[in-house]
């Protein structure tokens, strides 16, 4: 069975000066772009848009605000210790705060957050939210990493667009320091350009690679959500694609 992606743009928010295929060439892949004010969107591959996987580390932005709500860690600037033992990457060989260890994704950090929390409070925050399947089965240290919780593009959008508006049922205080510490570039009179990279190992050399976030310019936000599956599909690529996409449709400038 074949299926060829296509641009999908039902309302018309952007009429496309390229091909988007060309942006995902040896991958498999899908890209959604909202605007929040009006709800347009620009959808690359409708059918994958609705098709689950694996959050992979897109889940500290639940797991942030899950973690501050629940009193876990107090703010941004909460430490939390190195055990001293190699954890596989230079940057996650330190002492970490929340703001730190969501911009270099340290699993650790997020682990222990998860771990404090527990199942049956995680659960229920899980349940609130409404996020993906809500299956925390995988265990609670890494039902998000290639295992068993899964969650769609458009689902990831939909969450966004709720953190930005400050309407998930979290309190005010903990989706404010969530928005901040997701800021990647901020560049007053242009862009805030947020997000969050998602990267898991998959069968037969095939990686998954995620980049879910927000633009906002021209006083208006947009949200997005970018998968991709492949070899040597990973969050950063989806991340560089994105903002090559971003840049191409005049929101980068």
């Amino acid at each position: 069975r074949s299926y060829q992606p296509m641009l999908h743009l039902l309302p018309l928010l952007f009429a496309p000066q390229t091909d988007f295929a060309t942006w995902f060439k040896g991958y498999d892949a899908c890209f959604i772009l909202r605007e929040t004010g009006t709800g347009k969107e620009t959808i690359y591959n409708a059918k994958r848009v609705n098709q689950a996987f694996p959050p992979c580390s897109t889940f500290k932005i639940p797991n942030s605000l899950i973690g501050l709500e629940t009193g876990v860690v107090k703010d941004e600037n909460t430490l939390f210790k190195w055990d001293g033992k190699d954890k596989g990457r230079e940057a996650w060989n330190q002492d970490h705060t929340l703001a730190s260890a969501f911009e270099n994704s340290v699993l650790w950090y997020y682990q222990r957050i998860a771990r404090s929390v527990g199942p049956k409070r995680m659960q229920f925050f899980v349940d609130r939210l409404g996020y993906g399947n809500r299956d925390i089965s995988g265990g609670i240290d890494k039902f998000w990493l290639m295992s068993s919780m899964k969650i769609t593009a458009r689902q990831q959008v939909d969450l966004l667009q709720s953190i930005y508006a400050g309407k998930v049922p979290f309190s005010q205080r903990s989706q404010t320091i969530l928005r901040k510490i997701m800021v990647i570039e901020d560049k007053p009179g242009h862009y805030t350009f947020s997000g969050k990279t998602g990267s898991g190992n998959g069968p037969n050399g095939i990686d998954l690679g995620w980049f879910v976030g927000s633009i906002k310019t021209g006083g208006k936000r947009y949200v997005f959500a970018t998968n991709i599956t492949g070899k040597t599909a990973w969050g950063p690529e989806a991340r560089r694609i994105t903002k090559e996409i971003l840049a191409d449709l005049n929101l980068l400038r």
